[in-house]
C-alpha cells in the first residue's frame, strides 16, 4: 500500500495569512470543526500581530493554516486545521512543525494548547508529535445542545 501524499512539498506555497485570506480560511473553519471561529476571530488575531500562516497548493487552493500567540516565553498554539480533502496525507503534522519552527524563531521555550478530548484524531497527532497534558479547563469549550466540553492542555518544551 503506497501512504504517499498526493501532494508535492516542493510546489506548496506557505506565506503568511492576510486580510484576502479570511474567506477561505473561515470556510474551512466551518466545515472541519463543530464550533469554528468566526471571521471576527480571524481578524482579531491578523490585526494584534499573531503570527498566522496559510499553507497552499500550486493551483493556489488553501490547504491548510495555523495560528501562534506569543506570550513572554512560552508560544499558544491557538488554532490548526487542514481542509477535509488534504487530511489523512501528514500536512497536520507538517504544520504543527511550521508552527514550532514560527515559535523556536520567535525564541519561545515551549509551545501550548488546548484540544477536546473528543477530537481523538487531533490528540494523536499531539501526542506522537510530542505533547504532554498538563492539565485540563473544565468546560472551556461550547457543546452540543448547550453543554460544556473541557479542554486537555497541552505542552511541549522547544
Amino acid at each position: 500500500m503506497n501512504n504517499a501524499p498526493v501532494w508535492d512539498l516542493a510546489r506548496l506555497v506557505y506565506e503568511p495569512m492576510a486580510p484576502g485570506d479570511l474567506e477561505e480560511v473561515v470556510a474551512i473553519e466551518q466545515s472541519v470543526y463543530p464550533h469554528p471561529w468566526t471571521r471576527t476571530n480571524f481578524a482579531d488575531s491578523l490585526k494584534h500581530g499573531y503570527q498566522a500562516w496559510v499553507l497552499r497548493n500550486a493551483a493556489r487552493e488553501l490547504m491548510g493554516y495555523f495560528l501562534v500567540m506569543a506570550v513572554v516565553d512560552e508560544a499558544h498554539l491557538l488554532n490548526v486545521a487542514v481542509a477535509s480533502a488534504w487530511q489523512g496525507q501528514g500536512l497536520g503534522r507538517f504544520l504543527l512543525n511550521q508552527s514550532v519552527a514560527c515559535a523556536r524563531g520567535l525564541g519561545m521555550a515551549s509551545m501550548l494548547l488546548e484540544v477536546r478530548p473528543s477530537n481523538e484524531r487531533a490528540l494523536r497527532i499531539y501526542r506522537r508529535y510530542g505533547f504532554a497534558e498538563i492539565g485540563r479547563r473544565k468546560g472551556y469549550y461550547p457543546a452540543a445542545n448547550g453543554a460544556r466540553e473541557d479542554a486537555i492542555v497541552m505542552r511541549i518544551a522547544l
